[in-house]
Order: C-alpha cells, then structure tokens, then sequence
C-alpha cells in the first residue's frame, strides 16, 4: 500500500516535537489559535504546498490508510530519537507522517504545520522561492513582453465577456490587471457609486484577507488605504460607529467576544468570494462514523471545505456549483461505500493513535493552554497600584504614607476586561480589614507628593471603558476624609511644590543679609498673595522665577494687582523659586518695562563660619564665588581670611548649615557649587576633619526613636561596609553591649522606617546615602524572610473583657493563670471579643513562605501551649489582633502568610475548636445571641457561618439566622452590637435609599456604612414570637454609655480649667482669638420604616 514511502533517509534533519523537553515549531510570538466550531484542524500553506496540503488531508480522512500508518511501530520504523546515531534504522517520512496526523486528529489547533514533514523529504526553503508562470511567447518580441501581455497589461471585460460579480451577484464590466499581491485584482467599472455602501466595502476587505479574519482596529486602516477616506469622517453620522456597525449586521459578520477581531460568516465567504480565490481548496464528504470532528454530536453525513489553514462546512448544492464550470478539483479520490467503521471508533479520535503519540498531543494540548492563558494574561492584564487611604495622612498639601511603602502601597494584578464593580469587589475581598464605604479615585505622584484627581464611577463599565492606563495609581478611601481632614482632589486644586527664598537682615549686626531656603506647597488654584498669610508673613514683594536654577535669569516682579490671580496663572510649576522681599528695601529693585529684576541676581558669595574651635579675628566671612566654583577654592580662601592654621587645609571640610541651624553632610572638595547644589548666599560651616571620598558615607545615627534634633551622632563609613559591621561601629561608638539591636533607616517623617533585615547587605545594595540618618533599635531582628509573631490563646467560652496586647503584658503584672480578663456584669452580652481571655503563650519565628497551617503548628509547640488538649492545628481558628482585639480572621490553611500581608508587628491570636472547619472565602463567621424572653439579657454567643456568596444584603443575613434558629424570618429582628458605642443598631432589609444627586437606588451591602459588618461581630436576635419591642440595649450598655458620658464631662471640665488658666497668663494683653476648628461632614442615619 504504502510503496517506497518507507525509503530510509540517513540525511541529518532538524526536528521540533511536542511533548517531554519538546517544543512546537512556532514563528509567531503568539500561540496558534484554537479550532474553530468544527473541531477540525487545517494545514497551513508554506507557499505552493496546496496540493500536498489536499494529498494529506486525504489520506489523513481515510481511516485504512491512517490506521494502517499507525500500526507501524518502532520495530518497522525506529524512532526519531535515534536518527542522529550512524547505525540506526530510522525511517523519518512515515514517523512524521504518524506525528502529522496525531496532530490533525487530537492537536487543538487550527492548522497544523508540515514543516517537519516536508524537512524530512529533504525540501529546503530556497527551493520554494520561485513560483512557475506560464507565459505565451508566441509573436512577442521577448520574455518581457510575454509578461507584460499575460500578467500587467490590462484585460477589459464587456460585451458579450462580462464579469461575473460575487459581490453584487451580477454581470459587470470589468478589467484584470496585475497587483502587488500575487492575487488578480478586479475593478468594477460601472459600479464605484456603490463606495457609498459600507457594507460591500467591508465586505471586499475582508474577502481580500487569506483567513478573512482581520483586527477591527486594522479594518479601519484598511478602509482607509482603500476609498481615502476615514470610517469617522465618511460613515459614522448615518450608521454610527465601525464596531456598533459590524454588530448590527451579525448576519455577515462574526466578531469575537471581546470586539478585537472581525471576520465574515461561512454564507458570505461562500456566495462572495471570486472563483480565482478556489484554486487551493479541498471539498470532503465525511460520514459520522468517520469524522474526527463535531465528537459524534451529529447523525447525518456533512461536507467540509478545507481550504489550507481554514475549514468550514459546505451545503452539497454549494460544491454542485463550483464544480458545474470549467473549475476542477485536483484529485478525486474514491473510497467503498461498503466499508465499515467499528463502534468503538465512532466519534473517537484517539482511535488506535499509538501511546505514545497519545502523551505526547496530551502534554503540547496542555502546553497550547498554558501559553494561550499566558498571551490572555499579558494582553488583558495590567498592574494597577492601591494607595491605602488608611495607611496616609494629609501632610503639607499632599499625601504621605504614615509607614512603609509595603504597607501603604499594594499592587494589584488584574483583567482589564472586568468591570469596575469586579475591581472594587476584589479590593474588598484583600482588604478584610476595611470598614464603612470604599471609593475608587484615580491619583498621581507628585514632587509634593500624592494627589487625588477623578472618583472612578460606573461599576458597569469595564476597565478599558474607563480608560485605566497601566501602572495607574488608584487611592483606595471614604472619598470624604483622611485621617479626619477633608483634601482637596481634582486637577485645579493640584499642589505645587515651589521653593520659597526669603531674604533676611543676619542676627551678627546686620552686616549681611542671609538667604533663607525651603520647599513649601501651594494648591494651583490658590492666590499669590496667600503666600504672605502660609508663611505668617506680613507683607512685601513677590518675585518669581520658573527657572530650575536660580540665578540664571532674571527675577519677576509681581505686581501687586496681580496678587489675585492664582500660581496656575502666574506661569508657576513645579520647581520654581518665589522670593519675597521687604518692600522697604526700594533701592533694590529697578523697574524696567513692567519687569522687576531684583539684587538676588547680584548674590555671589557664600558665608563660611568658623566652627573648628579655634580663635580667630572674624567668626564668620563672606568669600566670593560663582556656581561653577570648586569647593576645594572656598574652604582654603575661608581658612585664609579667618587667619587659621594652614594645617587645616588637610584635617577639615565645608558643611552646609540649614535653616534650623544644623550642621548636613560635608560637601567633597572637587565638587563645584552647582554639582553640590549649593545656592548663593547659603551659610557653610568650617568643621575639623577630612569630608568623606566618593566611596565613603557620612551618616548621622541615634539610639532609639525618639530622636531629638541635634542629638544625632556621626559617622563615615565606606559604602561596601555590610549592615552587620556598621550596626557593631555604631555600637561601640555609643557604648552600648549586647548583640540585641538592629538598624533602621528613618523616613522622611523623622520616624522610624522598615528595618534593615538583610544584614549582609552592604549599604550601597540598600540605597543608604550620604547624610541618611539610622537609627538602633533595641530588639534582635528574625532572619531574612522570617517573621517574630507574638501567639495569643484565645478563649470566648470564658467570661471577661479586658483585652491586653504583647507590649502591655511585658510591661505589667498578669492575674492568675496568665490571663488577661475584667469582670464584667452577669448576663450582659458585651462583644464576644470582649468577653473573652487572652493567654500570652510566647513568639514564635516563622519563615514568610510558610503556610498558615504550619504557623499553628509550631505554635502547638510552645511550652505554654501544654496546659491545652488539641488534637491537631486544624482544629484552631487563628485571628490578627489589633486594637486589642480580634480584628481579620485567617483562613484558608494552606495559604502562605506573606499572602496574607502580615506584616512585622502582626501578633495572632488562636481560638480553639470543637469540630475542623473549612471556611470559604465568601464565608462570614459572626457570633449570634439570641435575646431572653423578659431581661434585658442575652444567652451564651453561638457561631454561626454565613454564605455570603450572593451578596452582603440584610435579607440574605435574616434568612440565614432565621434558619440557624428554625424561626420564621418574619418573626425575629437582629441588629449588630458596637462595643466601643454600647448600641446595638438594627438590621433591616428594607433599607432600599434614594439619592437625591443620582436619583438610583443605593447599594445594599451590609459591608458598608452603616453596619461595617466583618467576621466576628456579634449578632443580637429577638424573637418577635416571645417578645415584641424595639429594645436591644442590656444594663450593661447602659452602665457603659454613663461611664462614657462621665469621662466626656471630666474632659470638657479640664479643658474649662486650661481656659481659664490660660486666661490669667494673657491678662493686661489682647486675649488671642480661638482658632476656628476645621469644618467637618456631618452624617443623619434615618431609620427605615415599613
């Protein structure tokens, strides 16, 4: 059957298999489309390969034949491995051929490759360069003339040769002529009004494409390549836009489910497309018993298009006229009619496929899908940074994160094809800490720092609608407030950071004027002459300079009609300079045509002072310099006009002085002004001891957080010197023993930063610069990676209510038993959380990539945990603590911690079970108490898990403690318990709230205002049955609320007494007016009636 098919081939191949350490052979950086509807698989053409494309696919839909092929095993044919070894037997044609039609069978696909086939026969690419043209040569004078007469010249179709049409379905005049494609390109001569129609131009476009499948973004370009004219500027005023266009006619055209691509549907490729576009296809008729495809889902027999890469149904009236003209197919295979398939093979494509075929399509189907999902993720999915409104605070007219960056700032990896309403609800599902409202705004990072622009609105809108750019940054809050104060948001109000320069008579005898420096914010919007009310100013001249450097240009005066108009209009950005002058120094400036140029122009000195505590004739001096002067220049021309010992020309340096009088880094002496960023008139301290070399830091350093200005130590080190050894450095130099401390760099904040876990990193890996302050704190840190958590024991059952953190137990004296606990009144509710004891157990270090599940069990093996029978860590539920309390409960065992996003400071609390559970994660765990009849009393808590899969609704919530109890919902009320408030606010599910602005009914999602509602609140039930009132407050609370008001009274009492105090102190003086708090919003809950 198989002839000389079987020919050994020793020639050396390239080969690419799928499978184990084997790759498909791709040239695009995409994977290869799946198969279509069909569920057949096509062969691409590598150019002229049509009629081996039509011999394969016939063989490959006649079962003997494959089958056959399949048969042969490694005895018969060897094995593609060996095919490099000299005495091996390898029959390379007939194992490709297996490999080839594996591929069609079970490869998802749309078209295989014959590359590796066609290798095999031992066809090269450069032979498949050239293409045959038939050409007539009969009385022409020479072949380029043949050419001309056959291919360019045109051939005018009229009279009694008219062309028929596919478009339009008729007769037309018409001329061929040749294009730049090898295609034959048609005019239609009697019909170019019809460019009106975009339905038939689309249409010739994507007839015009091998796939007819074409981006939508690229149809659009195409358009216009073609008629010279946009979509927009020709058809969009009558049929509207070019995706809304291609929808409205679904009966032609077929776009993807996310509109990124168009592409015609089978009837209009079918009854459009010209017959010169036919030449390479295949028409097969396949039998249900004998199809690989459709998987058996049909019961009669269907005909196929295969035309190279595409395959497509075809109606049997369809191929009658095609092939009724002078068309003809290339081959015509015949095949018994009798010949039967067995029952095991219908609609079963692995059908005798040997094994290891089977594996090998199984591994590069599931290689296909992982880098499909892989293109999906990188097409589809951007980073988008969440600025936790929490974790900031409003600070010089911007936003500062109050920690870490890590804190403060988390990314998000997400799908750009979700809408915003996905985005805000996976925001809630990470954040389970939040409480109340969560609006989405869009910021930007600023020289000033962090700036609120627009709200995002519209949780129906995708995020691509929204026009969310990558890398965007999102601040996450209440959109009212930040840490209790109202900012300001959008682009007119934006901040500026501007530098202010004031020139100010010295305090040594006003021999010279000192030029004050500092950065300062203004909003855009903001007036000029605010400036004098920011800084407590009284009043003078403003003179600006957009330059970034000053002195450069000339300074402008702003007139004092002028003062009104904002920064915005004046010109201002960031990095410009004001300066502000007395207006009494007249003489200085000099008007000229409108423009004031002031003497700071005229500024060339710097002032130096004597700090090395030696006599001298002058403390300070003033020496002359220009920006490009060295250093190295002024410190000696200093040390000669303050008549020092020439021995401080080696053993001293020039150190900026701030305007709070402190002394900065030393400036190296081969740096110029301009490089040291040194501006004229700036006071310099002449200080003993050498300035540090370019591979050397100068570092201040403190002990503790504390810091108090000036106190700071010094000292230089060189920049590969590891945390380790600067950390003993600093040791030793404060005097301090013990190997119990570590680093920490402070922030801008002058606080204490994240510390410097990673001790044998030197101080050049950790960004540590010149004039950076560290600090030693007390306390040896984990290793790298690791976490010191504090363990607490949990313990709801027992009755008690103070709350302790890991820092109060070290510093005070426990009760009995180690536990922290406060009587509280019998039968009051309380909050579950309260009313429980905390057991310090001790800390445990635990590596970040560790799982929650194997936190608790090194937990279990802490020396206190002893006096506690559990059987196993799955029956312990663990929580965060902070405030004091059970605050994010952690589920999901198997989960590692650094997901969870802990923390260094995280200390856990385990609470004890009396069954294993296994919680969701739209699973919510509250503690419920069902009221008693006749007291104002409730029974033991009980916990109760809540599916809130279908959403955080009150209606959800009463049903599923109606259930808990076996209750008619119609017949019990709940609300939620507010420890730290002594009330209890009821829970209804009618609280359907119209908006006056929006006018569409307000979401209802208990996570929101005003509930808050999280794991571990307590639920309050009353049983309408038993007892029919409003009230759900016990004694307690009432005790609670009387306490609360007493300690407000005892407060407003001792503010009274400050009052009058201070009242006696600015006696015989004007009594200073009392500042005016700052507005702030002001909420009314109204009840829902029913």
């Amino acid at each position: 059957m198989f002839g000389d098919l079987f020919e050994e081939d020793d020639s050396s191949v390239s080969h690419n298999q799928y499978g184990k350490g084997k790759k498909l052979k791709t040239k695009a950086v995409e994977p290869p489309p799946p198969r279509e509807f069909t569920n057949l698989s096509g062969i691409r053409n590598q150019g002229g390969t049509c009629y081996l494309n039509s011999l394969l696919q016939t063989l490959h839909f006649t079962p003997e034949f494959r089958e056959a092929l399949f048969s042969l095993g490694p005895e018969e044919l060897g094995s593609l491995e060996d095919k490099d070894k000299p005495d091996a037997k390898v029959r390379i044609i007939p194992l490709e051929l297996q490999r080839l039609f594996a591929q069609l069978l079970l490869l998802d696909q749309e078209a295989a490759s014959t590359a590796d086939l066609t290798d095999s026969f031992g066809w090269t690419s450069n032979e498949e360069d050239f293409l045959d043209l038939t050409v007539a040569v009969k009385n022409v004078s020479g072949l380029e003339d043949a050419l001309w007469n056959m291919y360019v010249e045109e051939e005018i179709f009229d009279s009694d040769n008219l062309y028929h049409c596919g478009t339009c379905d008729r007769l037309v005049k018409a001329a061929k002529e040749e294009n730049s494609k090898p295609d034959v390109n048609l005019k239609d001569l009697q019909n170019e009004e019809e460019i009106d129609d975009p339905l038939m131009i689309l249409k010739t476009i994507l007839l015009q494409e091998e796939s007819n499948l074409i981006p939508v973004d690229q149809l659009g370009q195409k358009l216009l390549k073609k008629i010279g004219i946009s979509w927009n500027k020709k058809y969009r005023k009558q049929y509207g836009p070019l995706r809304k266009f291609l929808q409205l006619h679904s009966q032609t055209f077929l776009l993807s489910s996310d509109e990124s691509t168009v592409r015609l549907l089978k009837n209009s490729t079918l009854q459009a497309e010209p017959d010169f576009q036919r030449n390479d296809q295949q028409i097969f008729k396949t039998l249900p018993s004998e199809s690989p495809g459709f998987n058996g889902r049909t019961s009669c027999p269907h005909w196929f298009d295969i035309n190279d890469s595409k395959v497509q149904p075809i109606k049997e009236k369809d191929i009658q006229q095609q092939f009724q003209g002078k068309e003809s197919a290339y081959m015509l295979f015949y095949r018994k009619s009798q010949l039967q398939r067995p029952p095991e093979a219908r609609g079963n494509p692995r059908y005798r496929v040997p094994r290891h075929l089977l594996s090998e399509m199984d591994a590069a189907n599931i290689e296909l899908q992982t880098k499909r999902a892989e293109c999906d993720s990188t097409e589809n999915n951007f980073e988008l940074h969440l600025h936790l409104g929490p974790h900031y605070h409003f600070f010089n007219g911007a936003l500062h994160p109050v920690g870490s960056q890590t804190e403060s700032v988390w990314d998000l990896t997400f799908d750009k094809r979700k809408t915003l309403g996905d985005l805000r609800q996976s925001i809630f599902q990470l954040l389970e800490f939040w409480e109340g409202d969560m609006v989405l705004s869009v910021a930007k990072l600023l020289p000033a720092g962090l700036h609120v622009y627009q709200t995002l609105d519209g949780d129906s809108l995708t995020l691509s609608e929204i026009e969310l750019a990558d890398g965007e940054d999102i601040f996450v809050w209440n959109g009212v407030e930040v840490g209790g104060i109202q900012i300001p948001a959008g682009r007119d109000c934006e901040p500026l950071l501007l530098n202010v320069l004031h020139l100010a008579t010295s305090s040594e005898g006003g021999k010279c004027q000192q030029l004050i420096e500092f950065p300062h914010v203004f909003p855009s919007n903001a007036e000029v002459g605010t400036v004098f009310t920011s800084l407590a100013i009284p009043g003078g001249v403003v003179l600006i300079n957009n330059t970034e450097s000053i002195g450069e240009k000339n300074w402008t005066t702003i007139p004092k009609v002028d003062l009104k108009k904002t920064f915005r209009e004046q010109g201002l950005r960031n990095g410009s300079s004001i300066l502000i002058r007395d207006s009494n120094h007249d003489n200085s400036l000099l008007a000229k045509q409108e423009k004031w140029i002031t003497s700071m122009n005229e500024i060339d000195w710097l002032q130096v002072k004597n700090l090395c505590e030696l006599e001298s004739e002058e403390e300070q001096v003033r020496i002359s310099a220009t920006v490009n002067t060295v250093v190295f220049d002024i410190r000696i021309k200093a040390i000669q006009e303050l008549k020092l010992m020439k021995e401080l020309a080696e053993n001293s340096c020039l150190r900026p002085i701030d305007r709070n009088g402190k002394l900065l880094c030393p400036v190296p002496d081969n740096y110029t002004l301009k490089e040291a960023g040194l501006k004229m008139g700036s006071s310099l301290g002449l200080c003993p001891g050498r300035a540090p070399t370019s591979s050397q830091l100068f570092l201040f350093f403190a002990v503790g957080s504390d810091v108090q200005p000036g106190t700071e130590m010094e000292i230089i080190v060189e920049e590969t010197l590891s945390v380790r050894d600067c950390l003993k450095i600093m040791l030793e130099k404060s005097g301090l023993l013990g190997d119990a401390w570590h680093l920490r760099k402070m922030d801008w904040c002058y606080e204490a930063g994240e510390p410097l876990c990673d001790e044998d990193a030197t101080l050049k890996e950790l960004t540590i610069c010149s004039g950076d302050t560290l600090l030693l704190i007390e306390g040896k840190l984990p290793p790298l990676g690791f976490l010191t958590v504090p363990i607490w024991w949990y313990q709801p059952q027992h009755p008690s209510g103070h709350w302790k953190s890991h820092q109060d137990r070290r510093n005070c004296t426990p009760s009995q038993g180690g536990i922290w606990r406060a009587i509280s009144a019998q039968g009051a509710p309380g909050d579950v959380h309260a009313e429980v004891s905390l057991h310090y157990l001790g800390d445990i270090d635990i590596s970040e990539d560790a799982t929650l599940m194997e936190l608790k069990s090194q937990a279990m093996t802490l020396p206190s945990f002893s006096e506690f029978v559990i059987p196993s860590p799955a029956f312990l539920r663990a929580w965060t603590v902070e405030s004091k309390r059970p605050s994010r409960l952690l589920r999901a065992d198997q989960q590692q911690l650094k997901e969870y996003k802990l923390g260094r400071r995280t200390e856990i609390c385990l609470e004890p079970l009396q069954k294993e559970e296994n919680l969701g994660p739209q699973d919510v765990l509250l503690r419920t108490q069902m009221r008693l009849p006749g007291e104002r009393a409730y029974a033991l808590p009980m916990n109760m898990v809540w599916d809130a899969a279908r959403g955080w609704t009150a209606g959800s919530l009463r049903q599923r403690v109606a259930d808990f109890y076996s209750l008619p919902v119609e017949k019990i009320e709940i609300a939620k318990y507010f420890p730290e408030k002594f009330e209890w606010l009821p829970i209804s599910s009618w609280n359907q709230q119209i908006t006056k602005r929006k006018k569409k009914k307000k979401q209802d999602n208990l996570q929101g205002a005003p509930y808050h509602l999280k794991d571990g609140d307590t639920i309050g039930v009353k049983n309408l049955l038993a007892e029919d009132d409003d009230d759900f407050s016990t004694v307690t609370d009432d005790i609670g609320k009387e306490k609360q008001k007493q300690l407000a009274l005892g407060k407003r009492k001792s503010q009274e007494a400050l009052r009058v105090q201070s009242s006696h102190v600015f006696s015989g003086a004007e009594t200073p007016a009392r500042p005016r708090g700052p507005e702030a919003s002001l909420s009314i809950h109204v009840g829902s009636f029913r």
